[in-house]
Parts: C-alpha cells; structure tokens; sequence
C-alpha cells in the first residue's frame, strides 16, 4: 500500500543563466547550458507517521542544452540532521520513487551520481535566501527590486519547482559547487524564491 506524504515549506534555486533564466519557459538556457542548484526547506512534513520538519535538501543539476531536450546529470544531497527513517522518505519523495511533483524533475535525470547525506544550512531572510554544504555548495540570492520598490514575480512558468506559486526573481550574490568532477563559480545570473508544497502518491 502507497505511503501517504505531505512537503511544505521554502524553496529557492540559482543557477548560470542571465536573469531570467529561458529555462522555466521551455527555451534554451542563455550560455547553451545550465548549471542549477536547488534548495528546499521543510517546515511542514509528514511521510506516514515519519515527521521531517526542519530538515533540509538539495539538487545540484547539470544539463549540456533545452532542459526539456536534453537528460539531465544530477547529485542529491540530504540533511545528516535525518535519522535513518527520515533519510529513507527524503530519498524516496525526492528522487521521485513515490510520486508527486518531484518525480516529474527527477524523470530528466539519466545521469544519477547518487545521494549524499550532509550538514546543510538554510536560511530565508527577507528578501534573501542562502544554502550551504561546507566544501560543496554555497549559495546565496536576493530578489531583484521591481516597481514601487515591490518583488519581480512570474508565474504559469511551463518548467516549475514548485507548482502553483508565484515565483520571485532574483539573482545570485554568489553560487559555488564542487563535487562529482563538476565545479562552478558565478555570480549575478538568475535566481528564483517561493514557498513550495508537494504530496502523493
């Protein structure tokens, strides 16, 4: 019998392309390829009657062109605050085992280079967002200031991380990410923000 599971919480992502990224509009990343990292924050969750509030996960995705065209080359980290009951449910909502929205991005991914367990800090201050895995990931973003001082925001993007929210745009102080032979370093591309929630089966 299906595990029933509820996710909500924050999300943000950042990644090598010129603010805004063509990807989330199905069309070809600025540069001809796309480097993103993908930060979700639970504040609320539940698989079965395992609770997962406060832990934290993140994507590092490579893709050599059209992120709808083109398989996707991906590392999964997960929060080493999660015991061994909470890992296996992060696993198997976000690699896509058990349905719901992360199963559509987890679907792109031909190239798995696997799931590492990590000390991940996240953080959402206003305007700004940061993660971080000491010597792999640091990121941080800060939405970009539209009219009358207000959030730049789109939504009905076609390529979504989290559907059915109106996403704030941003762009990254700086992304840096190491491992797996890949390595990244940028600064001012695009970046997006937004409470995400996600269920299944």
């Amino acid at each position: 019998m299906a595990t029933d599971w509820i996710l909500e919480g924050q999300y943000f992502e950042a990644c090598n392309c010129d603010a805004a990224c063509p990807c989330v509009f199905l069309s070809q990343p600025t540069t001809g390829e796309c480097t993103v990292i993908i930060g979700w924050h639970i504040e609320r969750g539940e698989f079965g009657k395992t609770d997962l509030r406060g832990l934290n996960v993140i994507r590092a995705v490579y893709t050599p062109g059209h992120m709808q065209q083109v398989p996707w080359t991906a590392a999964l980290y997960l929060d080493d605050k999660a015991d061994e009951a909470q890992k296996a449910a992060l696993e198997q909502i976000f690699t896509g085992k058990v349905g719901g929205s992360p199963s559509k991005l987890a679907a792109h991914i031909e190239t798995d280079l696997g799931v590492r367990s990590v000390p991940i800090e996240f953080s959402a201050n206003g305007k700004k967002r940061a993660v971080s895995i000491p010597n792999i990931v640091d990121v941080e973003i800060a939405a970009i200031v539209g009219q009358g001082d207000g959030d730049v925001t789109i939504s009905g993007h076609p390529l979504c991380v989290a559907p059915g929210h109106t996403i704030v745009a941003g762009r990254s102080s700086y992304l840096r990410y190491a491992d797996h032979g890949l390595s990244w370093e940028l600064s001012e591309k695009t970046a997006f923000f937004s409470p995400f929630n996600y269920a299944g089966p």
